[in-house]
Protein backbone atom coordinates (compact mmCIF):
# COMPACT_ATOMS: atom_id res chain seq x y z
CA UNK A 1 0.00 0.00 0.00
CA UNK A 2 1.40 3.37 -0.97
CA UNK A 3 0.79 6.75 0.62
CA UNK A 4 -1.65 9.03 -1.16
CA UNK A 5 -0.03 11.90 -3.10
CA UNK A 6 0.32 15.09 -1.10
CA UNK A 7 0.04 18.83 -1.66
CA UNK A 8 3.03 21.06 -0.95
CA UNK A 9 3.01 24.79 -0.24
CA UNK A 10 6.25 26.55 -1.14
CA UNK A 11 7.22 30.10 -0.19
CA UNK A 12 10.44 31.43 -1.69
CA UNK A 13 10.33 29.68 -5.06
CA UNK A 14 12.25 32.51 -6.76
CA UNK A 15 15.26 32.12 -4.44
CA UNK A 16 18.27 29.85 -4.66
CA UNK A 17 17.06 26.94 -2.51
CA UNK A 18 13.43 27.63 -3.35
CA UNK A 19 14.03 27.27 -7.07
CA UNK A 20 15.52 23.82 -6.55
CA UNK A 21 12.70 22.91 -4.20
CA UNK A 22 10.14 23.88 -6.82
CA UNK A 23 11.78 21.77 -9.51
CA UNK A 24 12.16 18.76 -7.25
CA UNK A 25 8.63 18.94 -5.87
CA UNK A 26 7.17 19.11 -9.37
CA UNK A 27 9.23 16.07 -10.37
CA UNK A 28 8.34 14.09 -7.23
CA UNK A 29 5.54 11.55 -7.59
CA UNK A 30 4.77 11.86 -3.87
CA UNK A 31 3.23 15.27 -4.62
CA UNK A 32 0.34 15.73 -6.99
CA UNK A 33 -0.01 19.47 -6.38
CA UNK A 34 2.48 22.24 -5.61
CA UNK A 35 1.31 25.72 -4.66
CA UNK A 36 4.00 28.40 -4.93
CA UNK A 37 3.39 31.61 -2.99
CA UNK A 38 5.35 34.42 -4.62
CA UNK A 39 5.48 38.20 -4.71
CA UNK A 40 5.71 38.22 -8.50
CA UNK A 41 4.46 35.72 -11.09
CA UNK A 42 6.68 32.77 -11.92
CA UNK A 43 7.75 32.18 -15.49
CA UNK A 44 6.74 28.89 -17.04
CA UNK A 45 4.00 26.47 -16.07
CA UNK A 46 3.48 22.87 -15.01
CA UNK A 47 0.34 20.70 -14.69
CA UNK A 48 0.99 20.25 -10.95
CA UNK A 49 1.82 23.90 -10.25
CA UNK A 50 -0.45 26.64 -8.95
CA UNK A 51 1.22 30.02 -8.56
CA UNK A 52 -0.46 32.40 -6.13
CA UNK A 53 0.90 35.95 -6.12
CA UNK A 54 0.48 37.15 -2.55
CA UNK A 55 1.32 40.11 -0.34
CA UNK A 56 3.55 38.68 2.39
CA UNK A 57 3.06 41.86 4.43
CA UNK A 58 -0.61 40.94 4.70
CA UNK A 59 -0.46 37.17 4.41
CA UNK A 60 -3.32 36.69 6.83
CA UNK A 61 -5.65 38.35 4.29
CA UNK A 62 -4.68 35.74 1.69
CA UNK A 63 -5.87 32.77 3.76
CA UNK A 64 -8.97 32.07 1.67
CA UNK A 65 -6.87 31.74 -1.49
CA UNK A 66 -4.38 29.26 -0.04
CA UNK A 67 -5.52 25.63 -0.03
CA UNK A 68 -4.82 23.14 2.75
CA UNK A 69 -1.61 21.16 2.32
CA UNK A 70 0.30 18.52 4.21
CA UNK A 71 3.82 19.88 3.69
CA UNK A 72 4.80 23.55 3.91
CA UNK A 73 8.27 24.56 2.72
CA UNK A 74 9.70 27.97 3.60
CA UNK A 75 12.76 29.16 1.69
CA UNK A 76 12.22 32.88 2.20
CA UNK A 77 15.34 34.95 2.73
CA UNK A 78 17.29 38.00 1.67
CA UNK A 79 20.39 39.99 2.62
CA UNK A 80 20.57 43.30 4.46
CA UNK A 81 22.07 44.84 1.33
CA UNK A 82 19.18 43.66 -0.83
CA UNK A 83 16.57 44.51 1.78
CA UNK A 84 18.01 47.97 2.36
CA UNK A 85 17.84 47.97 6.15
CA UNK A 86 17.88 45.69 9.15
CA UNK A 87 14.15 46.24 9.62
CA UNK A 88 13.39 45.19 6.05
CA UNK A 89 15.67 42.18 6.40
CA UNK A 90 13.91 41.12 9.58
CA UNK A 91 10.54 41.38 7.83
CA UNK A 92 11.58 38.90 5.13
CA UNK A 93 13.58 36.49 7.29
CA UNK A 94 11.44 36.56 10.43
CA UNK A 95 8.03 38.16 10.02
CA UNK A 96 7.10 36.52 6.73
CA UNK A 97 8.08 32.97 7.79
CA UNK A 98 6.25 33.42 11.08
CA UNK A 99 3.12 34.57 9.26
CA UNK A 100 3.47 31.56 6.96
CA UNK A 101 3.77 29.29 10.00
CA UNK A 102 0.57 30.72 11.46
CA UNK A 103 -1.21 30.20 8.17
CA UNK A 104 0.08 26.63 8.03
CA UNK A 105 -1.39 25.97 11.47
CA UNK A 106 -4.73 27.44 10.40
CA UNK A 107 -4.73 25.25 7.29
CA UNK A 108 -4.01 22.05 9.18
CA UNK A 109 -0.42 21.52 8.05
CA UNK A 110 1.23 18.25 9.02
CA UNK A 111 4.80 19.46 8.51
CA UNK A 112 6.56 22.82 8.28
CA UNK A 113 10.11 22.89 6.93
CA UNK A 114 12.30 26.00 6.86
CA UNK A 115 15.74 26.97 5.63
CA UNK A 116 17.64 28.69 8.43
CA UNK A 117 21.41 29.10 8.70
CA UNK A 118 24.45 27.68 10.42
CA UNK A 119 25.09 29.71 13.56
CA UNK A 120 21.45 30.62 14.11
CA UNK A 121 20.90 31.62 17.74
CA UNK A 122 18.46 34.13 19.27
CA UNK A 123 21.22 35.44 21.55
CA UNK A 124 23.87 35.78 18.84
CA UNK A 125 25.76 39.06 18.72
CA UNK A 126 25.55 38.90 14.92
CA UNK A 127 22.30 40.37 13.62
CA UNK A 128 21.86 37.85 10.79
CA UNK A 129 22.32 34.82 13.05
CA UNK A 130 20.18 36.39 15.74
CA UNK A 131 17.21 36.88 13.39
CA UNK A 132 17.57 33.32 12.14
CA UNK A 133 17.60 32.08 15.72
CA UNK A 134 14.56 34.14 16.60
CA UNK A 135 12.47 32.72 13.77
CA UNK A 136 13.47 29.19 14.76
CA UNK A 137 12.43 29.94 18.34
CA UNK A 138 9.17 31.65 17.41
CA UNK A 139 8.08 28.94 14.98
CA UNK A 140 8.70 26.46 17.76
CA UNK A 141 6.03 28.18 19.88
CA UNK A 142 3.35 27.58 17.24
CA UNK A 143 1.24 24.40 17.46
CA UNK A 144 2.82 22.89 14.37
CA UNK A 145 2.67 19.07 14.55
CA UNK A 146 6.13 18.77 12.96
CA UNK A 147 8.80 21.46 12.53
CA UNK A 148 11.98 20.71 10.60
CA UNK A 149 14.76 23.31 10.60
CA UNK A 150 17.70 23.19 8.18
CA UNK A 151 20.94 25.02 8.93
CA UNK A 152 23.16 25.06 5.84
CA UNK A 153 26.56 26.68 5.62
CA UNK A 154 27.44 28.87 2.63
CA UNK A 155 25.12 27.95 -0.23
CA UNK A 156 26.55 27.08 -3.63
CA UNK A 157 24.55 27.68 -6.80
CA UNK A 158 23.61 30.25 -9.40
CA UNK A 159 21.33 32.99 -8.14
CA UNK A 160 19.09 35.23 -10.23
CA UNK A 161 20.76 38.22 -8.58
CA UNK A 162 24.54 38.36 -8.61
CA UNK A 163 26.17 38.64 -5.18
CA UNK A 164 29.86 39.40 -5.56
CA UNK A 165 30.69 38.66 -1.93
CA UNK A 166 29.03 35.26 -2.00
CA UNK A 167 30.62 34.41 -5.34
CA UNK A 168 34.07 35.15 -3.92
CA UNK A 169 33.32 33.24 -0.70
CA UNK A 170 32.09 30.23 -2.66
CA UNK A 171 35.33 30.09 -4.64
CA UNK A 172 37.34 30.16 -1.42
CA UNK A 173 35.14 27.56 0.28
CA UNK A 174 35.31 25.18 -2.68
CA UNK A 175 39.09 25.41 -2.68
CA UNK A 176 39.25 24.90 1.09
CA UNK A 177 36.85 21.92 1.15
CA UNK A 178 39.62 19.25 1.21
CA UNK A 179 41.10 20.98 4.26
CA UNK A 180 37.81 20.93 6.14
CA UNK A 181 38.03 17.39 7.47
CA UNK A 182 36.95 15.77 10.72
CA UNK A 183 34.99 18.16 12.95
CA UNK A 184 35.57 20.94 10.41
CA UNK A 185 33.46 19.15 7.80
CA UNK A 186 30.40 20.83 9.23
CA UNK A 187 31.63 24.15 7.83
CA UNK A 188 31.90 23.03 4.21
CA UNK A 189 29.88 24.97 1.66
CA UNK A 190 26.87 23.06 0.39
CA UNK A 191 24.92 23.01 -2.86
CA UNK A 192 21.50 24.62 -2.75
CA UNK A 193 20.08 21.62 -4.60
CA UNK A 194 21.44 19.34 -1.86
CA UNK A 195 19.57 21.40 0.74
CA UNK A 196 16.37 21.16 -1.32
CA UNK A 197 16.74 17.39 -1.69
CA UNK A 198 17.36 17.05 2.05
CA UNK A 199 14.23 19.03 2.88
CA UNK A 200 12.01 16.87 0.70
CA UNK A 201 13.60 13.72 2.09
CA UNK A 202 12.98 14.91 5.64
CA UNK A 203 9.35 15.66 4.82
CA UNK A 204 8.88 12.06 3.77
CA UNK A 205 10.98 10.12 6.28
CA UNK A 206 9.75 8.50 9.48
CA UNK A 207 13.05 8.24 11.36
CA UNK A 208 12.37 11.38 13.38
CA UNK A 209 8.62 10.84 13.64
CA UNK A 210 8.73 10.93 17.44
CA UNK A 211 10.29 14.39 17.60
CA UNK A 212 8.13 17.44 16.97
CA UNK A 213 11.10 19.71 16.31
CA UNK A 214 14.28 18.51 14.60
CA UNK A 215 17.20 20.73 13.62
CA UNK A 216 19.38 19.42 10.80
CA UNK A 217 22.93 20.76 10.89
CA UNK A 218 24.87 21.39 7.70
CA UNK A 219 26.81 18.12 7.81
CA UNK A 220 23.59 16.06 8.06
CA UNK A 221 22.05 17.47 4.89
CA UNK A 222 24.05 15.54 2.26
CA UNK A 223 23.23 12.27 3.98
CA UNK A 224 19.55 13.13 3.96
CA UNK A 225 19.85 13.97 0.27
CA UNK A 226 21.56 10.64 -0.39
CA UNK A 227 24.95 12.19 -1.05
CA UNK A 228 28.44 11.68 0.38
CA UNK A 229 29.81 14.70 2.23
Amino acid sequence: MTDAPKTAILAGATGLVGGHLLRRLLDDAKYDAVVALTRRPLTGSHPKLTNLVVDFDRLETEADRVPPAEDWFCALGTTIRQAGSQAAFRAVDHDYPLALGRLAVAKGAERFLIVSSMGAAPDSRFFYNRVKGEIERDLGTLPLPVLRIFRPSLLLGEREQFRAGERFASIIMKAAAPLLAGPLRRYRAIGADTVAAAMIAAANRRDDAGSRIVVYANDRLPGLAGEVF
